[in-house]
């Protein structure tokens, strides 16, 4: 076992030094598809404190690895955001100029996700500097494209050979407890034909969104009838979107489509989501297509990579090893037990867990109630905890 207080000394110890870091990085704009300015810096301070390696591949991941051992562990923080929204919601504040305030560091992207980047980085070079590698390899992988497609970034590093992982810890927020698991997600759309013709005379035509008017409806109403799990909750269907077409605004509409968010629960799958909403009996009445969409965007370095737009739900064992070795290492760094929980949003587990079946948990700082909000905010004292139970995790794992 390693020396847990000699970890948290040094993790303490190097926190300044972290949210230096930390500030860096948020100050660089980087929404997904834009992410090569932060990853290069990234790449950057890995090799600056000691990592054996460090590569960005050709999707725009950056790869950084401590230690030579058998036992590949994978540490994965995206590296994208979202945008900033409407500049008057952040009173006046600049989003990529970080400021502290009573222990805070404000900022887009501090909760989601470079907090857990920062605390990474230095874990490696506290890894390396106490002299706590064995039989394993800390891999630090800072993701791109999660925002736009969680989990394509490990679609690819899994599928393309460049990293294969038996274990992946998520540094998405949790508010420094433990995660093991989420609801899935798919995306579809629904269409709906219709006719144009001169608006002064509608009854010439076929309005495709009088024919969604009652599509709506019923999804609406099938959304309080879903299944629910009693870890993961309640699956659910909202209209995210919603547009039509027409030669003019003085015709009537000849197409009209909704975008549906649908969130899938334990054991829902995406052949039976497209089956719910094929069943419904506007949809059917109307001739309506429903389609699950694919991804194509490219990356920051051109690469596209297509899939389904589908990330299945998925839960890792209360008491599996990857569970437990997180548990016992808050218990001995911090002598307290720890909250195992999930999270209410999507992460890159949907391909690690949900997809490829590597064993996968959560553990980060910041909290997920500030992701995606100009409130976007990490504590600093999150700092030191994080790095320190990423430095102790490897050596628990591997010896149990």
């Amino acid at each position: 076992m390693p020396d847990f207080q000699r970890i948290t000394s040094w993790a303490n110890a190097h926190e300044e030094a972290c949210a230096r870091f930390l500030a860096d990085i948020i100050a660089i704009p980087s929404v997904s598809g834009h992410e090569g300015q932060v990853v290069e810096r990234i790449a950057s301070e890995m090799r600056a404190v000691g990592f054996d390696s460090v590569e960005i591949d050709d999707f725009g991941n950056v790869i950084g690895r401590v230690g030579r051992g058998s036992h590949i562990l994978a540490f994965d923080a995206h590296v994208d955001t979202v945008d900033v929204g409407a500049p008057e919601l952040w009173g006046g504040r600049n989003p990529f100029e970080p400021r502290i305030e009573n222990g805070i560091l404000y900022g887009r992207g501090a909760a989601d996700q470079k907090g857990g980047m920062a605390a990474l980085v230095y874990a490696g070079k506290g890894i390396r500097e106490l002299n706590l590698e064995g039989d394993w390899q800390f891999v630090v992988v800072g993701s791109v494209s999660e925002e736009n497609c969680d989990g394509l970034c490990w679609q690819y590093l899994v599928r393309e050979g460049i990293v294969q992982p038996e274990v992946v810890v998520l540094t998405e927020p949790t508010e420094l407890a433990i995660y093991r698991g989420q609801r899935g997600r798919m995306e579809m759309e629904v269409g709906t034909p219709g006719i144009s013709c001169h608006g002064s005379a509608p009854e010439r035509g076929d309005n495709a969104i009088y024919k969604m008017a009652p599509i709506v409806q019923e999804i609406e109403r099938l959304s309080d009838n879903l299944a629910t799990d009693s870890f993961l909750g309640k699956g659910t269907v909202t209209i995210s979107e919603i547009r039509s077409t027409s030669p003019s605004l003085c015709a009537v509409a000849d197409s009209c489509t909704i975008h549906l968010d649908r969130r899938l629960t334990k054991g829902e799958t995406k052949e039976a989501a497209l089956k719910e909403i094929r069943a419904l009996p506007s949809v059917k009445k109307h001739k309506a297509n429903v389609r699950l969409l694919e991804y194509r965007q490219p990356t920051w370095r051109g690469t596209i990579y297509p899939t389904e737009s589908y990330f299945p739900a998925w839960v890792t064992g209360e008491n599996s090893q990857v569970v437990q070795a997180g548990c016992i290492a808050h218990e001995k760094l911090f002598s307290k037990p720890v909250k195992v929980g999930r999270w209410s949003f999507s992460t890159n587990g949907v391909a690690t867990a949900g997809l490829l079946g590597i064993p996968s948990i959560g553990f980060g700082p910041a909290s997920e109630t500030h992701a995606h909000a100009p409130s976007d905010q990490i504590p600093l004292w999150h700092l030191p905890r994080a790095i320190a139970f990423y430095m102790a995790y490897p050596e628990i794992y591997v010896s149990m």
